[in-house]
């Protein structure tokens, strides 16, 4: 029987990553849930063979339930009865087989229901259920808005919330509106107080993932007069006090079973979570950081699930008498599939590491002062975090659309048609790139850590690790690729000026992640080198071509050729 998780023992694999040891001593402290909870480990193997189950039993519902619903959920989708959003009728089985597997309230506490599991787990566990259906694990996965919740609401708010969540009930984040997408500092949707201090909602909310969810962490803006995000602040609705209603379902390209919705809120009762004022500057970054590695790891489901699409046609598949995978147009596609897969899965956990630890380290904050050593672990891996999301976001939502695009060309004219799984692969990932910040605002989130040196600097780190001699001569061409790196890195510096430096930040971007996820994946090899050498091989001559081409884009450019390119796109055409 087909298992998403024991099927691909690289997902496996990064459970034997050296950080693990931190990260469950942080999350389990100490492992003081044992006196209290029968499922709380005992020591650290205990832990990681609890990991392992839950990522057992999620392998075994992904690929047996969930996948097999997955066309019948593309093809009705949700609709519209009354006011209410309707999940298609395979979703509602989707939603009880999770519930009885008990795959809900993931990160939480035990105390409120909780499996009290780190993020890398349930990166892990984003990853299966995308790549059994990607529309799915946003239903499922946008569970982890209890997180902000967890964070900033108070002990009454958590007590009230958080078990139903742990129960199976369903979240949103209700932030864009018809005039405030990327823009969030526009919202408008109203937030009032009654007499006896009850807050009140009234406006129109769009473009909201799983918009009609049993609990809302809503954006609107509290205090009057005001039109920047110091105005906005965050609060809980519940929808079983009403007054929300669903206007409109979007029609989408993708993501068919992920319901998209206009909302409209009219006197609608809602909680403040936290402190007014400070919707926007503070814990909307908190929910989107953590939604943006949420579509990371969507997106490597699909890139794996793109690659076994591709892999599988292509041992079938016979042409001119020889199966097309002996082509070497073909292997060359799927042997950069894989590399993109490998070396993306293992940027989307090394940033997932990073987050568990500074955040229980959080946790444990609020808890008891921190040692001073304590804090200075919390800062490293917080920048650590902050500088890896953005790309790990940005980098597989991209590699998203060019696996599935890959995918339906090795299936030739097959892939153009609808009963192939590769063409909704194609139309589910085109999203990924553009929601919860487009990758260009990926670039811009990062565009700071390349100038200022963060990234040069944890580059430089990595190259001093030592690795297998299978791969050492990899490392030493990235280290030569790294020169290059830092030449056009000081060029643009140099050359101070913005609309340069803007103009440039992507081709840095890109340089930037490419050299990381090549010494990641060059790591992974050296560890195990029967599951990544060969990814390892063509995924560094995957970044030397592209950092080469870079380099000498941006040495060749210069201030005169920016005011070319837009003197010419000003210019008018010709009669």
């Amino acid at each position: 029987m087909a298992n998403y998780y024991t099927d691909h023992p690289e997902i496996g694999f990064h459970l034997n990553h050296p950080l693990m040891k931190r990260i469950v001593e942080l999350k389990e402290r100490n492992y003081a849930d044992k006196e209290n909870f029968d499922d709380a480990p005992v020591n650290y193997e205990d832990a990681i063979e609890n990991y392992k189950r839950i990522l057992d039993i999620t392998g075994d519902v992904a690929a047996n339930i969930v996948e097999p619903n997955s066309e019948s959920v593309d093809l009705e989708g949700p609709h519209l009865e009354n006011g209410r959003m309707i999940y298609a009728s395979k979703t509602f089985e989707n939603l009880d087989a999770t519930r009885k597997a008990g795959l809900w309230g993931i990160s939480m506490p035990r105390r409120y229901g909780g499996l009290n599991l780190p993020n890398i787990t349930f990166s892990m566990l984003s990853e299966i259920i995308s790549a059994a259906d990607a529309g799915f694990q946003n239903v499922w996965s946008l569970q982890s808005c209890i997180d902000t919740l967890y964070e900033f609401a108070s002990e009454e708010q958590r007590q009230k919330y958080i078990p139903r969540i742990a129960a199976g009930e369903t979240m949103s984040m209700d932030l864009t509106e018809p005039d405030a997408g990327s823009d969030l500092q526009r919202v408008m949707l109203k937030a009032t107080q009654d007499a006896d201090g009850t807050w009140r909602l009234n406006g129109v909310k769009r473009f909201i993932t799983n918009g009609d969810s049993d609990i809302h962490l809503v954006l609107a803006r509290s205090e009057e007069g005001t039109k920047d995000g110091r105005g906005l602040s965050m609060f809980i609705y519940d929808k079983r006090d009403g007054g929300v209603d669903v206007r409109h379902i979007e029609h989408k390209l993708g993501i068919h079973g992920s319901p998209t919705c206009e909302l409209v809120y009219k006197n609608a009762k809602a909680e403040l979570c936290g402190n007014t004022r400070l919707g926007l500057i503070k814990y909307v970054m908190a929910l989107m950081n953590g939604a943006r590695l949420g579509i990371a790891a969507q997106s490597v489901g699909v890139v794996q699930e793109a690659y076994n699409e591709g892999l599988a046609y292509a041992k079938e598949r016979a042409q001119f008498g020889q199966k097309i995978i002996e082509f070497p147009a073909v292997y060359d596609m799927l042997s950069r599939m894989k590399a993109k897969l490998d070396a993306g899965r293992s940027l989307l956990y090394q940033t997932a590491r990073y987050v568990d630890i500074y955040k229980a380290l959080e946790d444990i904050s609020r808890e008891r002062k921190l040692t001073p050593e304590e804090r200075a672990e919390m800062k490293t891996y917080t920048r650590l975090a902050d500088a890896f999301t953005p790309i790990a976001k940005g980098m597989n939502s991209e590699y998203a659309t060019q696996n599935s695009y890959d995918a339906i060309s090795i299936h030739g004219g097959s892939g153009f048609i609808m009963e192939y799984k590769s063409q909704r692969l194609y139309r589910d990932a085109r999203i990924f790139s553009i929601y919860e910040g487009t990758t260009q605002l990926q670039v811009v989130a990062a565009v700071r850590y390349i100038t200022n040196g963060t990234y040069l600097s944890i580059i430089k780190d990595m190259l001093q690790a030592e690795v297998c001699d299978c791969v050492k001569p990899l490392q030493t061409r990235v280290a030569k690729l790294v020169e290059l790196y830092e030449d056009a890195l000081n060029y643009v510096k140099e050359a101070n000026n913005q609309d340069m430096h803007d103009f440039l930040a992507r081709r840095l971007y890109d340089m930037t992640a490419e050299i990381i996820m090549s010494l990641l994946i060059i790591e992974d090899a050296t560890r195990a080198p029967e599951l990544f050498k060969k990814s390892a091989n063509v995924y560094v001559r995957m970044t030397e071509e592209d950092v080469l081409g870079k380099a000498a884009y941006i040495k060749s450019f210069t201030v005169e050729d920016l005011k070319n390119f837009v003197a010419e796109e000003e210019a008018p055409v010709a009669e």
